[in-house]
């Protein structure tokens, strides 16, 4: 397995809001998350990218392994497409950027400062990133959003020849994308609710 949870408990401002999640993530494979707005997938994403660590239980193989694309693009406005690019390739000891505009369109935009480009142009530049980091799990929070039906398939598109090199993803997405894997709801894992004598622990 190229990531692995194990009974994880994740929380939210220090509230468990998913526990006992467990799943295995192949090479060459996606994980497709689902369930309601709200019920934990981004808290879930953010703690498999090690942004916070689980409340309880293990992840195994995502240390230095993962690149996370989450709502927020990750550019600065006044550098190029290129120099954004340029920027994040060097950050994961890289320097190759071509193969990430083309994959994405950005070739014609690759002068253009990232603050002039449109929403869906961001957007399309800011998963890009994932190509130039070189790591081989791509954890993604609804990476669709602003992108119009021919940019999703090139993010699909994309997806697919990264799982195709040996990569995996963990996606977080209502939105159909064809790939090669298997959906997983998360609904099954919210959380119980806290017994009133555990009330003062969340602001421990």
């Amino acid at each position: 397995m190229i990531l692995q949870a194990d009974t994880l408990t994740v929380t939210r401002g220090g509230i468990p809001v998913l526990e006992e999640v467990s799943f295995d993530l192949p090479p060459e494979r996606a994980l497709v998350l689902r369930g309601p707005n709200g019920i934990g997938k981004t808290t879930l994403l953010r703690t498999v990218a090690g942004l916070q660590p689980p409340l309880k239980g293990t992840l195994t193989g995502a240390e230095d392994r993962v690149a996370y694309a989450a709502h927020a693009d990750g550019l600065k406005s006044t550098l190029t497409v290129a120099e954004n690019l340029t920027f994040w390739a060097r950050v994961f000891g890289r320097d190759e950027i071509a193969p990430a505009l083309s994959a994405y369109e950005l070739d014609a935009l690759q002068t253009r400062a990232a603050g002039q480009l449109s929403a869906g142009q961001k957007r399309r530049l800011g998963l890009a990133r994932l190509m130039v980091t070189g790591r081989p799990v791509w954890v993604l929070d609804e990476p669709t959003v602003s992108l119009d039906r021919g940019a999703v398939a090139l993010f699909a598109a994309a997806v697919r020849a990264h799982l195709a090199a040996g990569g995996a993803a963990l996606i977080a997405t209502h939105i159909d994308l064809g790939l090669d894997g298997d959906a997983l709801d998360v609904s099954q894992f919210r959380a119980r609710p806290q017994a009133h004598d555990d009330f003062d622990e969340v602001f421990l």
